[in-house]
């Protein structure tokens, strides 16, 4: 097992750079994932890179132009995620696509049947392999009551990733806990944030006036999916009391998913604002005073420097990109991994303290500022000339 260095590794220059990305998940559908990989292809395009897209045909896609893509597949819904599909394994599609026009590296975003299948044939032409390791599918077991599967989940995640030259993941944790798992080749590809877009000059009163916040008053925004595996129930403990302390307090809920209909039904009282996007979401964010974070499944969570940049307080557990970039007492409040007291406790602490929350505004920004997409991109680019150089597909016993 060993860290992927590219700073250790001497390239030699080339001129044919073609990417083909493989994902079950693409803007305009609203998650994680996408947005990273937009952003990614849109700054490839700028190294020279030229990328097609290998993904599941959707039910928006009448709407997309035929250069957006390159090659949709067959696909079946995901249970318990709407709109979204996974692909098929189209074996027999891939192959004759790329020994037709063939790539120098084939990037799988997503391990589902049809990442199975672009690794497979990828392996067989060999072409190099990359991937990326976004969502802790092992650790969402537990809310989906499939706990039993969890072992089956993580060695067939590490069987996957463990074929690819390099899988690049969003913070240094994830990497040196996944090498403890048994990961060979695992980098580090950081993210990005959009400083202009998420600001704290997005605040609006006449938005606070609309969900009921008084002047001086206390909003509590949660942006994110509305599932089971963000833990939800720790953030509706923390606000609860938040309330029983602070009755003019208000909840808002930004974000879709299948707990929408249970906390609209329960808390009637909540603003349930639903997705938003752009400068919408932006607003959202800034015009709230404090920010809840209970998810305790993530890789990363793009949420948590998307408030920060807005100049919100966070309170999150100590993981992913809250262990990046909160400095307890500092920017934000930090709950030990598990403990859903502590984050409940941080939770009410920060929020009755509008002196502490205050004086934590002016170092949200600092501590995200300097992450741009440019930098983010360039070292993805960096990997991927690696991995057409040296990196070659590891056969790894099924």
């Amino acid at each position: 097992m060993h860290t992927f260095r590219p700073e250790s590794l001497e390239l030699s220059p080339f001129e044919s750079r073609r990417l083909t990305l493989v994902t079950e998940t693409w803007p305009p559908e609203i998650n994680g994932v996408a947005m990273t990989l937009s952003r990614l292809v849109d700054g490839l395009s700028t190294c020279g890179w030229h990328v097609s897209l290998v993904r599941p045909r959707q039910r928006h896609d009448s709407a997309i132009a035929s250069s957006d893509v390159d090659l949709l597949v067959p696909g079946l819904p995901i249970p318990g995620y709407a709109g979204l599909r996974f692909g098929l394994p189209v074996t027999g599609l891939l192959r004759r696509q790329w020994s037709r026009e063939r790539p120098d590296v084939v990037h799988i975003a997503t391990e589902g049947p049809l990442g199975w299948a672009a690794l497979q044939v990828a392996c067989s032409l060999g072409i190099p392999v990359t991937s990326t390791f976004h969502t802790n599918f092992h650790r969402y077991c537990a809310h989906y009551r499939i706990g039993w599967m969890r072992g089956v989940v993580t060695r067939h995640l590490r069987n996957f990733h463990n074929r690819a030259a390099v899988t690049l993941v969003p913070n240094p944790a994830l990497a040196d806990r996944l090498q403890q798992e048994g990961y060979r080749s695992v980098g580090v590809l950081g993210r990005g944030i959009d400083g202009g877009l998420f600001h704290p000059s997005r605040r609006s009163e006449a938005l606070r006036r609309s969900w009921g916040v008084s002047e001086g008053g206390l909003a509590v925004v949660y942006v994110g999916r509305l599932a089971p595996e963000k833990n939800l129930r720790t953030l509706e403990i923390a606000f609860a009391e938040i309330e029983r302390q602070n009755p003019k307090a208000r909840m808002v809920w930004v974000g879709d998913g299948p707990e929408m209909a249970r906390l609209r039904k329960t808390y009637p009282h909540h603003i349930m604002a639903g997705v938003r996007l752009g400068e919408s979401l932006a607003a959202h964010y800034a015009s709230a005073d404090v920010f809840l974070f209970p998810s305790q499944t993530e890789t990363y969570g793009n949420v948590v420097p998307e408030a920060l940049a807005s100049g919100l307080p966070v309170v999150a557990f100590d993981d992913a990109a809250a262990s990046l970039y909160i400095r307890h007492g500092q920017n934000g409040l930090l709950s030990p991994l598990g403990d859903q007291q502590a984050f409940v406790d941080c939770a009410v602490s920060l929020a009755r303290q509008p002196q502490q929350l205050a004086s934590m505004k002016p170092m949200t920004r600092v501590a995200v500022e300097a992450h741009s997409w440019d930098a983010v991109c360039s070292q993805f680019d960096y990997y991927l000339r690696i991995a057409m150089q040296s990196g070659i597909p590891l056969p790894v016993a099924m």
